[in-house]
């Protein structure tokens, strides 16, 4: 029998029904702080382009890509083992590397600077898991389970980031916007459970950019993480926007302290997969969904966007302003995090419920 990666504790619909009623005013409260912070300027680039579409419906829920040059690898959202795709520069499925080990909700990939390719077992819509895991497919066909614990509780958590040096990073994925960054406290442990360590907050606003499955508050929501493969540079993505930082070293919370350059991405149902392209110059996004487009996306040439004059910070005055459809930006904020916590909720259940209604693979 496979080794499950997680060990969730039980939680009933009554309690996840009431957890989310609680959450929404305290939420609506706490995201204050995400819309009075000025968002970081898009910066102008190139039109993106589609380079292939994905059709494989065991792709259908794709949440993690990596491009490896003339292939690109690719994770779907969920299943009961591992199962990393290779596909061709046509999105078409071209080999299927699977490993024993049965999976609660893998959300993103990474490679390492050795070739390991890292699945980051880390989705928990309705944060109810004891822990979560990093598997490691290694280059010469052996694989590790990696449990990790948070310092604060469960969260849920879509994105990874595989330093140079090896190090894991991964980002939670807040309603509110403010995302914690963990990473290892201790040498990582084959089959034993190691506890994560949080070095910092990326805080992400309201852009504007439509997209994504829960309106506005798709635009605080991290679903995806890259590492540029020359080191030089990282990623993370929400459901509309992708952002970038220039990278020196390993140090990945001293990148994510600094200004990011944003890229409106193409509107998308369900945009959850970021990776650089082998050479760095640019992104490729993808989604759940098919056909499913993997769009690239060019990235400005300059590594931090200037700093938003203080004049034009969002004031008492610019939280009353309408926007496109005449609601005031602050009242769609905290709709949109009361609206997202309860979509988040019910797409978790109706999630667990798929699953365990699938049959066993072949």
């Amino acid at each position: 029998m496979p080794e499950p990666a997680v060990l969730p504790p039980s939680a009933t619909a009554r309690a996840g029904r009431a957890s989310a009623a609680v959450l929404a005013p305290a939420l609506a409260l706490a995201l204050l702080p995400a819309l009075l912070a000025a968002p970081a300027r898009a910066e102008e680039t190139a039109a993106p382009s589609v380079r292939c579409q994905v059709t494989d419906p065991r792709l259908a829920e794709l949440s993690g890509l990596v491009d490896v040059g003339e292939r690109m690898l690719a994770i779907p959202d969920g299943g009961d083992q591992v199962s990393v795709a290779v596909l061709d520069g046509g999105c078409q499925v071209v080999d299927v590397t699977t490993a024993p080990l049965d999976p609660y909700d893998p959300e993103d990939l990474g490679v390492g600077a050795d070739g390991t390719v890292w699945l980051a077992d880390t989705g928990d819509n309705n944060a109810t898991r004891a822990t979560v895991a990093l598997i490691a497919l290694r280059p010469d066909g052996g694989t590790a389970l990696y449990r990790l614990t948070y310092p604060d509780g469960p969260h849920d958590a879509e994105a990874l980031l595989v330093a140079p040096d090896g190090t894991p990073y991964i980002v939670t994925k807040e309603v509110l916007g403010a995302s914690h960054v963990y990473r290892p406290a201790a040498p990582l442990v084959d089959g034993g459970t190691v506890a994560l360590a949080d070095v910092g907050t990326v805080t992400f606003t309201l852009t504007g950019t439509p997209g994504g499955p829960v309106g506005r508050a798709g635009q605080l929501l991290v679903t995806g993480g890259a590492v540029a493969r020359d080191g030089s540079r990282i990623a993370l993505r929400t459901y509309t926007d992708a952002y970038v930082w220039p990278l020196a070293g390993s140090d990945v919370p001293a990148a994510l302290a600094g200004e990011p350059v944003r890229v409106a991405l193409p509107d998308a149902p369900q945009g959850e997969a970021v990776s650089f392209t082998a050479d760095g110059g640019a992104l490729l996004v993808a989604g759940e969904g098919l056909p499913g487009d993997v769009t690239l996306v060019p990235v400005p040439a300059g590594t931090a966007a200037p700093a938003t004059p203080a004049s034009t910070a969002a004031g008492p005055s610019g939280l009353l302003d309408g926007g496109d459809d005449g609601t005031p930006p602050l009242a769609a904020g905290l709709l949109a995090a009361t609206v997202a916590t309860l979509l988040v909720w019910l797409a978790g259940r109706l999630r667990r419920r798929r699953s365990a209604g699938q049959p066993p693979a072949a």
